[in-house]
């Protein structure tokens, strides 16, 4: 897979949620390579920020060369990217990490917290039937464009929208039923996912979230525990930002 550093063009950004902003941006090359589930690092324009802030890729326009990023801002070199306008520039590089395998199969699609954005470029070039299932703690966002993907259902923690508890919870109470299962979230989601999809023998392929340094698989800073031995390191671990950050659930302890 290429990759690409590139000097990208800002066309708009706007907050959607509390602390959450979506970034679109023009690029030369990354949008065009790109497929869901990977991932883009930004840098930030302060040096002292040496290392990129790898953000998930939300939505793709590959005819035009545009990419959509939406991110919680969750520390400093997030802060800083909130601040960004229209017409600025922003150095990145990607497309990074493995991708969902488009799979023509029935498909639950399940995200959590900041593990939602990408899951809608996914839904919107996954081929076959599909179904959306995701959780928040409170406040929603994106679900317009989700709900024009694809069948929407809408987990919260408080209970003020959809199903009151996890995404599991709403996967049983709308009696929803798959082939294939795909999600990106926090790890107690994905291990409990997991664990769902072998008690029914389901295909199940997860996104995990982890920080990450380098984001090119030369720092071994995001390594999961494997079930086999990797080629790189040759032990039970996986680099995150390399090998993943999707993988068959089968292939990873949680």
């Amino acid at each position: 897979m290429k990759k690409f550093q590139e000097t990208a063009v800002i066309l708009s950004q706007e907050q959607i949620g509390e602390d959450i902003y979506s970034l679109w941006i023009q690029t030369k090359e990354i949008a065009k390579e790109a497929v869901p589930g990977q991932f883009i690092s930004v840098y930030c324009r302060d040096a002292s920020r040496m290392l990129p802030r790898p953000i998930s890729i939300c939505e793709l326009d590959q005819e035009q060369g545009r990419l959509r990023m939406v991110y919680r801002v969750a520390g400093a070199g997030t802060a800083e990217f909130a601040g960004y306008k229209a017409g600025e520039e922003l150095k990145v590089m990607g497309p990074l990490g493995n991708g969902f395998p488009l799979k023509a199969k029935k498909a639950l699609l399940i995200g959590g917290g900041i593990g939602v954005p990408p899951m809608l470029e996914l839904a919107k070039q996954l081929p076959g039937e599909k179904t959306l299932v995701m959780g928040y703690r409170s406040e929603t966002y994106l679900e317009p464009e989700l709900a024009a993907a694809a069948p929407l259902y809408i987990a919260t923690e408080d209970g003020s929208k959809g199903t009151s508890g996890n995404v599991l919870d709403a996967i049983r109470a709308n009696g929803l039923t798959a082939e294939v299962l795909y999600a990106c979230g926090p790890t107690p989601m994905l291990r409990a996912l997991k664990a769902y999809a072998e008690e029914r023998g389901m295909e199940a392929w997860i996104s995990l979230e982890e920080r990450m340094a380098c984001g090119i698989g030369a720092c071994l800073a995001c390594v999961c525990r494997s079930k086999d031995v990797d080629e790189h390191t040759h032990v039970k671990n996986k680099r995150i930002c390399k090998e993943g950050p999707v993988f068959n659930a089968q292939e990873v302890e949680l």
